[in-house]
């Protein structure tokens, strides 16, 4: 009887160990670099969203500068590419501007632009990824998110930022061309290790130097099913400059049922 007892015991203890060992897994306690990146690639990715938001622009002196836009995003068949529709809806002077993304995994992004003062759309070019996204601190390739394939990722640490425990990455371009289309020479990237949410990155410039800081806050699980998650204010600091971009989503709502019509050049100068 003992001995049956002892054996109840150990396949516990082994039951549990193992039980343990896969939240470890699961919470990305032994993940490499890259598999890393690639879960924060995808953790705010929903099926689709519709999201009101502004834009605030703030100056050394603390003068501020809101715009007001509309969100529209659908996710593409393979799940890893989004299509994104921006249109600003305030002030009057950049009012009817819109801006349309289409991302591929095998081959550049597709991005154009609207202005309402010139009366057409515009085509980007991939160069364009590192120019400032309509007069903000966000780059255009901040906007649409950098490719986890693009960058070469090595974990250089382990660290607690506001209160959650984090992987910290570090990501550089695998290419000249990564290097000259996005900006950045290398990014620093905390990605808290219970959700892969990163709430904070560093970017430095192509010569080493620290230029960026981007911080996100009021974290929220916008679809449980996937377990996607969205921070709903996002500031993007120009250490340069001093100058910083408030983006706050004041009402974002995914899987409404977006129409994949919608993302075509056709809809930039429409009302939506």
């Amino acid at each position: 009887m003992p001995k049956v007892r002892l054996s109840r015991v150990c396949w516990l203890m082994v039951l549990a160990g193992l039980a343990m060992l896969g939240r470890s897994s699961a919470f990305g306690q032994d993940l490499p670099a890259q598999e890393i990146m690639r879960r924060e690639y995808f953790v705010s990715r929903v099926k689709d969203s519709r999201a009101e938001a502004t834009l605030t622009l703030i100056n050394p002196t603390g003068q501020q500068r809101v715009r007001r836009v509309l969100s529209i995003t659908k996710a593409q068949e393979d799940g890893a590419s989004q299509m994104r529709l921006v249109r600003f809806l305030y002030p009057p002077d950049i009012k009817g501007t819109a801006t349309l993304t289409i991302e591929h995994t095998e081959r550049d992004d597709d991005m154009w632009v609207y202005l309402p003062a010139l009366g057409k759309v515009q085509r980007l070019v991939s160069r364009n990824k590192g120019d400032s996204y309509v007069g903000t601190d966000f780059s255009y390739g901040d906007i649409i998110g950098h490719k986890v394939g693009d960058y070469s990722h090595r974990l250089i640490g382990s660290e607690t930022f506001e209160g959650a425990e984090c992987f910290v990455v570090e990501s550089v371009p695998v290419s000249d061309r990564v290097l000259r289309d996005g900006g950045y020479g290398k990014r620093i990237s905390w990605i808290r290790k219970d959700n892969f949410v990163s709430p904070k990155l560093e970017g430095y410039d192509p010569q080493g130097k620290l230029f960026k800081r981007l911080l996100a806050t009021d974290i929220r699980l916008v679809d449980p099913a996937q377990g996607r998650w969205q921070p709903m204010r996002i500031e993007m600091i120009n250490l340069d400059t001093r100058h910083r971009t408030v983006l706050f989503y004041h009402d974002f709502k995914a899987n409404v049922g977006v129409l994949e019509t919608l993302f075509t050049t056709r809809y930039l100068d429409k009302e939506l």
